[in-house]
């Protein structure tokens, strides 16, 4: 009796979700498994090198526990093929057994609120793939040429924003900050930056980690209204109240208690203050904002109380949220691919054969990086199990490199990808700036990887 064919599986996105897919798909012994791994963009990782912050070092080091997925003997890195462009589902349908969307959550969610699309108004995962080096930004994208700032939002994202607007360019010399990036942020005349909360600081989603580099910055003074965090530890408020956000109400009381030493710039915490407005003609000079408070149900509440923080740059971080794929149904609500289990199911509840979520696309824009892993079994758990009926049929028609030969896609493989590492690490060499400086743009990635 000859042995069930190899299971041929394309995932679509090369993030932690993707990657971690990989991994679970080749570290089991059910089913004998290949995977393709397809990007859009010519290098690997997503966000954990388009949307970690430079200076987080430490985090940024999952790449290379990511690397060691991709150097396996039956996973192939396809990067610069682009899902809806160069291939389409019934395409990926024709030459793999299945296809795993690991594409995360792109975009930003916006406020809503009048003079949201003034110049100066800008989306936090706009700044965050300009410092980063996403080959989609440009230079000229942020000037940083206002003294004000606001930053909206309580998450990490929000606090990274705000760290990288308060650091001096010298903090980021040995980071990977593209050179024309840091240029940019050390000529830039920010001086206030106000990160601006709905809630209270018992409420606010940043990690406590996130929160204590911000008390340590060197550059900039932290302010924070002592009314804000008169919240007894032992009160009635802490009740429930989870280890970090205890965590967080000390930093933040330890704040409160500190004067100014005169550092050159200042980070702001205004909790228990929601956007209304942002003023402005030619471009954002102010946000309007009115105080909040929960009511007895814990429900938030406007006060009617407004007041106006000066802001000639403001960075909306809310949240992230998934777009649509092509071919693939999808929850606008939730901003999600609808699945069971991670299999993709339509409108009508019907399993969408051979085609399976993971990630930030499946469950939306939460948890961590390590929740990826878990989250990327649960859906290869599933695809094994349906492992007899996806070869059914005679299986793929079309070996996935014919597909990739007439995508018309420019296919940066692994080699390629490793060329532009270590171009990097060249680059950093001779600017004499820390392990790797990003090279910056689609021409400069081309250049590299072909040597």
């Amino acid at each position: 009796m000859s042995s069930p064919e190899t299971l041929r599986v394309a995932v679509i996105g090369s993030g932690p979700a993707g990657i971690y897919t990989a991994d679970a798909l080749t570290r089991q012994n059910r089913e004998h498994v290949s995977v393709d791994v397809l990007d859009r963009l010519p290098t690997p990782y997503g966000l954990v090198r388009y949307g970690v912050a430079p200076d987080h070092t430490k985090i940024k080091g999952v790449a290379r526990a990511l690397r060691t997925v991709l150097e396996h003997p039956r996973v192939r890195f396809l990067g610069g093929v682009e899902y809806g462009s160069h291939v389409g589902l019934e395409d990926l349908r024709g030459a793999y057994h299945a296809v795993v969307f690991a594409t995360g959550a792109p975009t930003d969610r916006r406020m809503g609120v009048p003079g949201e699309d003034l110049p100066g108004s800008v989306a936090a995962t706009d700044f965050v793939n300009w410092y980063c080096g996403h080959p989609d930004t440009e230079v000229e994208r942020f000037l940083l040429d206002a003294e004000e700032a606001a930053v909206v939002g309580a998450g990490n994202v929000a606090l990274d924003v705000a760290r990288m607007l308060a650091k001096s360019a010298d903090e980021l010399r040995a980071t990977d900050v593209p050179q024309p990036m840091l240029d940019v942020l050390a000529a830039s005349k920010v001086r206030r930056i106000n990160v601006v909360a709905r809630r209270g600081p018992l409420h606010a989603k940043f990690t406590a980690p996130e929160l204590r580099d911000i008390g340590e910055l060197a550059n900039a003074d932290t302010v924070v209204d002592p009314a804000e965090v008169d919240i007894d530890p032992n009160g009635e408020q802490m009740r429930g109240a989870a280890r970090a956000a205890r965590t967080n109400l000390r930093y933040l009381k330890e704040w409160a208690g500190r004067s100014a030493e005169g550092r050159p710039r200042e980070v702001r915490f205004c909790f228990w203050r929601r956007p209304v407005r942002l003023n402005g003609t030619e471009r954002v000079r102010s946000l309007t904002v009115e105080r909040t408070v929960l009511d007895a149900d814990g429900r938030l509440q406007g006060t009617g109380r407004t007041e106006e923080i000066p802001a000639g740059m403001v960075f909306r971080s809310i949240g992230y949220q998934g777009l649509p794929l092509p071919g693939l149904p999808f929850d606008e609500g939730g901003a999600t691919v609808p699945h069971e289990e991670g299999r993709v199911v339509d409108g009508a509840g019907e399993r969408v054969a051979g085609v399976y979520v993971a990630g930030w696309i499946k469950r939306g824009a939460t948890g961590v990086i390590g929740t990826n892993k878990s989250d990327a079994a649960a859906t290869v758990r599933s695809l094994l199990d349906d492992a007899d009926r996806l070869r059914e049929g005679g299986g793929p028609q079309e070996h996935p490199d014919a597909l990739l030969g007439r995508s018309g896609a420019e296919v940066n493989g692994y080699e390629g990808w490793l060329a532009i590492d270590e171009a990097e690490a060249a680059l950093a060499d001779r600017l004499g700036r820390g392990d790797r400086v990003k090279l910056l743009g689609w021409d400069e990635f081309r250049r590299a990887a072909r040597g």
